[in-house]
């Protein structure tokens, strides 16, 4: 039989001597963690070390990130590639046992933690992509989804305000295969927490209509063993177990205290911990009996070889159903969406519609959702305003016995409504994401994107293709005013590397856009999209706009058939006012190229020649945002129309007139650029 202390040991020993070697880290949270981790991983977690990456595996998610050395030591000890001389080098350049657990990086690890409270955002969003799924795949006798989703967290989760929100819609989703296991230590960084955070968690849980489990004492791992077991029997809950246990548990002088938080122990303590622990091994050396007792190889591949062997029979009932799962879960697009792609655009430029880009948008999702099951939208309660729902997506909703709803066409929801909780719902999103089956995308306004700006942030870092739907995207939206209207946004969305931001200034456009974010498996997308309608641009052809700039208009296109002295940029709703000043331009005999440029990210990633070709050296370049300035200057612009203070409340015209949005402001603007130039 296992030797449950000597398998926690194990944890405490390998976290504060690669803590101390590195000279950095948090060596506390994994020693308390360490007997509910034994509990999870040695007895309940259902995972391949051999195979990570197996489709209906348990997720385990280390909310608590900073703790990582505890996934670390179980990633090693379970059988994972991850030797130890990777835990020797952790924190070091290059190791694959960075300071936070990154997704990509560790074998094993399912999603970049470290911003607290992201992590079990994270989970809820996995979770979530599991009932849909089985809601979706599963067939009588053939449950080929049917796993769970687990996460450990501490108080600094709980803290922050995206765990209310994404708790809250675990509970209204009765998401019942998600088990948080909370590491209650009662110490932080600045010490004990009592005077600062004084919630009943317990009763918070409830109050989300989640099932808790004690406290509990973390430190016996066959209690933790039992509230595990419970929490897998609830049909129409998720389940929060409190863990009431000691930071740094089994050093003499540190367990308990903020001490053994963010630092090492030292050479001194670390030595009365073995001493305490009856672990008289030298660093990084675990007994071969240990070894043993970790050992998850064999019954991963058990596990694994069962489940490939129920998904054969489940293939041979229903063919074309697996082979849809396979595709969806692998990340594919069907092999038919170019064409779709680029019929799509085809017929948005065949149309040549007026309408604002946030219909054009769900003018291209109608299309879209249509020919791709795996597109899964909401909206934090802006639908009417964001345009994110269509015909092929039902709204998402769960019955009093956790049931997935279907309509009366028997389709599951595919439209989310996340109510007034952004970063809540860019996490989720995320979690959706790397569960896997799913491409996510949400809408809210673009102002509102500073609330999920760090969810979208982790996304970009984990390369996870989520797509932002950011609305009414300038002072266009009007009377709301400065608190609504988005000035420094677009630019700061820009400074992500990673982050593919689309500002389209039609339907095409728009269609191209969202193309290209489907696309693009390995990147985030933000779209920002206006809420007053837009002319349709004419255009000769449609094949560079994938290119994020591309010449729009030349001189003669204006009546003018001379060579371009200047060259007017920009994106979005201001493209019509580049054409509209060209005109004027013209008129006066002043040559003018006017580019449209929906995706800066995308532009910046051709190549030199084709950069120079939409942008030749030696003419003057004005751009024209809506927005703040600064970002424009990488262009070498001689002058830019843009705005550097907040907004007003009045109707857009009158924004636009007083803002000097206008065709002859910009035609001025480019005229005063060639005087200076002579």
């Amino acid at each position: 039989m296992a030797d449950s202390q000597q398998m926690a040991n194990a944890i405490r020993a390998l976290a504060m001597d690669a803590v101390q070697q590195a000279k950095s880290g948090h060596p506390g949270a994994p020693m308390g963690m360490a007997d509910m981790a034994v509990a999870l991983w040695g007895r309940h977690l259902r995972h391949n070390p051999a195979h990570p990456q197996w489709a209906n595996r348990d997720r385990f998610v280390l909310s608590n990130g900073h703790g990582s050395m505890l996934i670390y030591a179980l990633l090693h000890l379970t059988g994972y590639d991850l030797p130890m001389q990777e835990l020797k080098d952790f924190r070091q350049l290059h190791s694959k046992t960075a300071g936070h657990p990154e997704w990509g990086l560790t074998p094993g690890v399912e999603t970049t933690t470290g911003p607290l409270g992201q992590g079990i955002a994270n989970a809820v969003g996995m979770a979530l992509g599991e009932k849909l799924l089985a809601a979706e795949f599963n067939r009588p006798g053939h449950e080929v989804v049917d796993h769970h989703t687990y996460a450990f967290l501490g108080d600094g989760c709980l803290m922050e305000g995206i765990s209310h929100e994404a708790c809250a819609l675990a509970g209204a989703w009765k998401l019942n295969k998600l088990i948080a296991l909370y590491d209650d230590n009662g110490i932080s960084i600045d010490g004990q927490v009592a005077p600062w955070y004084v919630d009943d968690v317990a009763l918070r849980f409830a109050a989300y209509q989640w099932a808790v489990i004690g406290p509990i004492d973390g430190h016996d791992v066959d209690a933790v063993d039992r509230a595990i077991a419970s929490a897998r029997q609830s049909a129409t809950q998720p389940t929060l177990i409190i863990c009431k246990t000691h930071i740094g548990k089994g050093s003499p002088n540190r367990q308990g205290t903020a001490k053994a938080h963010g630092e090492p122990l030292g050479a001194e303590e670390i030595a009365l911990t073995r001493e305490k622990l009856d672990w008289p091994h030298p660093p990084f050396e675990i007994p071969a009996g240990v070894y043993a007792d970790w050992d998850a190889k064999a019954a991963g591949g058990q596990a694994e070889g069962q489940w490939d062997a129920a998904f054969a029979a489940y293939a041979a009932a229903h063919p074309e159903l697996a082979a849809e799962f396979t595709r969806r879960m692998a990340g594919e697009l069907p092999r038919s969406f170019a064409q779709v792609a680029v019929d799509a655009a085809v017929a948005a430029h065949d149309k040549a519609e007026t309408v604002a880009s946030r219909k054009a948008s769900q003018i291209t999702l109608e299309t879209f959702t249509a020919a791709l099951p795996e597109l899964l939208g909401g909206s934090a309660d802006l639908t009417g305003s964001n345009l994110t729902n269509t015909s092929s997506t039902p709204a998402l909703r769960v019955d009093q016995a956790g049931g997935v709803v279907r309509d009366d066409q028997g389709r599951i929801g595919r439209h989310i409504n996340y109510g007034v909780r952004e970063f809540g719902m860019a996490a989720i999103m995320n979690g959706v994401a790397l569960h896997g089956g799913h491409i996510p995308y949400g809408g809210t306004f673009l102002t509102f994107s500073d609330y999920s700006r760090n969810a979208i942030r982790m996304a970009a870092l984990m390369r996870q293709r989520v797509i932002h739907v950011f609305t009414h995207d300038s002072i266009g939206l009007g009377e709301d005013g400065p608190t609504h209207q988005s000035i420094e946004h677009a630019a700061s969305l820009r400074l992500i590397p990673g982050l593919d931001v689309w500002r389209p200034a039609d339907t095409a456009e728009t269609a191209i856009a969202w193309a290209c974010a489907l696309q693009s498996r390995d990147r985030p997308t933000a779209l920002l999209l206006s809420r007053q309608n837009l002319p349709y641009l004419p255009k000769r052809d449609l094949g560079d706009i994938s290119r994020g700039a591309y010449v729009l208009s030349e001189p003669a296109d204006a009546g003018l058939k001379r060579k371009a002295q200047a060259v007017i940029i920009a994106t979005g709703s201001e493209v019509h006012l580049a054409l509209a000043a060209q005109l004027l331009l013209a008129a006066r005999k002043i040559a003018v190229r006017v580019v449209s440029m929906p995706s800066t990210s995308a532009f910046d990633r051709q190549d030199a020649k084709y950069k120079k070709a939409v942008l030749p050296a030696g003419l003057p370049r004005i751009a024209v945002e809506m927005g703040v300035t600064d970002y424009w200057w990488k262009y070498g612009c001689a002058a830019v129309v843009g705005i550097d203070r907040y907004g007003e409340s009045a109707p857009a015209p009158a924004l636009f007139d007083f803002f000097g949005f206008t065709p002859s402001n910009v035609a001025d603007t480019v005229r005063a650029a060639l005087r200076r130039r002579a």
